[in-house]
């Protein structure tokens, strides 16, 4: 049956690309989070973003909110609850349905030196601004030879939630990730999204913010450091999350929680994975990946996107590029199936990367 999926799909499997470096039992389930030591203090990934808005409109007035239903609603996600009544409608600012509208309003504010944050109810609603997004935001530090900064920030769920069909399922990593002037930023925790929003508010260009919709009620522990004020993390820099010797597996986003599972069932088995949270998609930390390649020997990418000219696969030929002769096996990619998202639940579970603690029957 599993074939017959697999055929109809297009999707690359992840039997079958595990299968053939010999971790063939690594992915199929619906629910797999990270399972990290318990810490002092917990944080939904929901607090993470709006404590960083909070602090960050707190510590510079240039800096500003505006998107669909971000004040009076509080966020069609609540990521903005209680910005309005602190700062105001001129720093929390709803707009019309119009994104291509609002994004150009947007992108010519940071023209003039402000520092706006605009949120997307979705990032496939973007399509709609993506001549100021990649034209106007991305390209004009370059054309104007420097003399123009774009501080903004672009920041939304990106990615397949549930249940709500191709048109507000996919996701776009990739999609930016190819385009200069752009840096792209795909969060996994509370503590990368606090540390990560901030230092995109903070950085002189265009950056893209990609979270994940089904992540923003999670829980994760925070150190005492991520919770000060003045936390920043490093964009371009990615975090070995579990360190190992067998097998690197990268991933970003919510698939860095079904590695990390993945890596709890290899260890069962004697396995060692050393698991990759990219966090940033451009600029890609290649350094911290070949390191690690050419320590295991071995690599496995996970992303949600489709497989066709994915993160995955720049990351697959980057390895072949300048560790090739470190490679024991051939590397190997799990993405989403190569179809549009279906609506169906049952084949939206099989159009995306899933973890299974077994083998496939």
């Amino acid at each position: 049956m599993w074939g017959t999926v697999r055929q109809r799909l297009g999707g690359y499997s992840a039997y079958y690309s595990l299968q053939r470096i010999g971790l063939g039992h690594l992915l199929n389930s619906s629910k797999c989070y990270s399972s990290e030591a318990a810490a002092a203090k917990k944080m939904t990934v929901r607090e993470a973003l709006n404590s960083a808005l909070d602090e960050e409109m707190s510590a510079d007035p240039k800096v500003f909110l505006m998107g669909e239903e971000v004040g009076e609603y509080q966020g069609a996600y609540k990521i903005s609850k209680g910005l309005l009544d602190k700062y105001g409608p001129e720093r929390v600012c709803d707009t019309p349905i119009t994104e291509a509208g609002f994004t150009g309003i947007g992108v010519g504010a940071a023209y003039y030196g402000l520092k706006p944050v605009v949120e997307f109810m979705t990032f496939n609603f973007a399509m709609q601004a993506m001549d100021h997004i990649i034209n106007s935001a991305a390209k004009t530090n370059y054309m104007s030879a420097g003399q123009i900064s774009v501080p903004i920030v672009f920041r939304g769920p990106n990615g397949a939630a549930a249940g709500v069909g191709a048109q507000h399922s996919q996701c776009y990593a990739a999609w930016y990730g190819s385009c200069p002037g752009l840096k792209v930023l795909a969060p996994y925790s509370s503590e990368d999204t606090r540390g990560l929003l901030k230092a995109a508010i903070r950085d002189p260009d265009p950056v893209i913010f990609l979270e994940n919709e089904l992540l923003y009620g999670e829980s994760f522990p925070v150190s005492a450091e991520a919770v000060d004020s003045s936390f920043c993390l490093p964009i371009g820099k990615a975090k070995i999350e579990i360190e190992g010797k067998d097998v690197t597996i990268t991933a970003f986003s919510k698939m860095v929680g079904y590695a990390l599972k993945a890596a709890e069932i290899l260890a069962k088995e004697g396995i060692s994975a050393e698991v990759i949270n990219l966090r940033s998609i451009r600029p890609l930390d290649r350094a911290t990946i070949n390191a690690s390649v050419r320590k295991t020997n071995r690599l496995v990418t996970v992303e949600e996107g489709f497989p066709q000219h994915g993160v995955g696969a720049e990351i697959c030929t980057s390895v072949i590029e300048e560790s090739f002769e470190y490679l024991d096996a051939p590397v190997e990619r799990i993405a989403g199936a190569d179809v549009p998202m279906p609506y169906a639940a049952n084949l939206e579970r099989m159009a995306l990367p899933q973890c299974f603690d077994g083998f496939y029957l």
